[in-house]
């Protein structure tokens, strides 16, 4: 009895979705590498095979973000695993970016399915690469899990966002996930030569330091974000006196 009454009602919903349709938030990205990064990323997509298409190239940066953290946890066995994860890095800025970028120069958008499908990859792909830097020998668990948490604010925050204001943010400020995939192979780079830093007579992980920045960083702009976009939201549904 209770089936029947549920199924009519749960087609209803899914009609209504498909009747009112879904708003496809304006993106906004200012990050340092921008504008340089769109102009190789239509290059690229008007030279990618027809046979490609934006789900392979979504596969690939996703299979290749797990790839990297599966990279990392190998990194406690020896340190060439760190060039493996900068590989890794590279071909998931490859798949993650132009997935997007190939569905719009072919006009083979389908922006409920994109919005959705790509940002819980970059959810797993996220507890992926964190949960393997966690077991490396190069950061404190500690640290990757603070990075981790303040990844999935800024995330639910941009998701908000784009949801109550119509607009989502691929960037926070000058930083985007390019930026943070060069840092990440950058400091891959210098965890061969020297993973360790001296500070105030006190030597710490290089990757810890590093971490604790991103993460008061982060902190700073989820927290900074949410009071900007509430005090816009407050004054344009304010409350009429009585």
């Amino acid at each position: 009895m209770s089936q029947g009454c549920e199924l009519p009602m749960r087609e209803a919903i899914i009609a209504d979705r498909r009747q009112s349709g879904f708003v496809n938030p304006m993106r906004i990205h200012r990050s340092l590498t921008a504008d340089v990064e769109k102009r190789a990323l239509v290059w690229m997509a008007w030279r990618t095979p027809a046979a490609i298409n934006s789900d392979h190239l979504t596969g690939l940066g996703f299979a290749s973000q797990i790839l990297a953290g599966a990279s990392y946890a190998l990194a406690s066995q020896g340190a060439w695993a760190l060039l493996t994860a900068s590989f890794f890095l590279v071909l998931n800025w490859l798949g993650d970016s132009l997935d997007g970028t190939l569905a719009r120069v072919r006009d083979q958008q389908r922006p409920r399915y994109g919005f959705y499908v790509d940002h819980m990859a970059d959810t797993f792909g996220a507890l992926a690469l964190m949960a393997g830097l966690a077991c490396s020998r190069y950061v404190h668990w500690q640290i990757a899990a603070g990075m981790l948490v303040c990844f999935y604010l800024l995330s639910i925050e941009s998701y908000l966002t784009a949801y109550t204001m119509g607009h989502f943010h691929l960037s926070q400020g000058l930083f985007g996930p390019t930026e943070i995939r060069i840092l990440l192979i950058v400091g891959n780079t210098a965890l061969l030569v020297h993973p360790y830093v001296d500070i105030a007579g006190h030597r710490f992980l290089l990757f810890d330091i590093g971490g604790a920045v991103a993460i008061a960083g982060m902190m700073y702009m989820a927290v900074a974000a949410a009071v900007r976009h509430t005090a816009v939201l407050y004054r344009e549904e304010k409350l009429e006196d009585y």
